[in-house]
């Protein structure tokens, strides 16, 4: 039913203004609208709803990702913004803070500054 439908994604923030500055300026996003509810944004052809709530429940898993084609020339742009890698203990991430999958993708996790989880993914080969 809704395989051919477009996609829309929704990502919480507390304060629209800030979320502007991660998304449309680190991040390099695209802002299509802005309401006093929400920033959005075209990423890869999807929409992306930075929504406003009150308090921002960041959950302990990525919100969002995005599939890259070079994850350490994504990496080290996102560093030179300021970006720092999320570590976490028990997973051997490299002097990046990329992952390897057991299946061969790349990983690495960042939080955006409400402490929503978002992820870059390279696939293997």
């Amino acid at each position: 039913m809704l395989g051919d439908q477009e996609l829309v994604a929704f990502v919480g923030v507390s304060d629209l203004a800030r979320a502007h500055r991660f998304y449309g300026g680190v991040l390099g996003l695209h802002r299509v609208d802005s309401s006093e509810y929400a920033n959005v944004y075209m990423a890869g052809g999807a929409q992306l709803r930075v929504t406003r709530v009150p308090k921002p429940a960041a959950p302990p898993y990525t919100v969002l990702g995005w599939r890259v084609d070079d994850i350490a020339a994504a990496v080290r742009e996102l560093t030179t913004a300021g970006v720092r890698p999320n570590r976490y203990q028990g997973m051997d991430q490299d002097e990046l803070g990329v992952w390897k999958a057991p299946a061969g993708s790349l990983v690495v996790w960042f939080s955006d500054p409400d402490g929503n989880t978002l992820s870059l993914q390279q696939p293997p080969g």
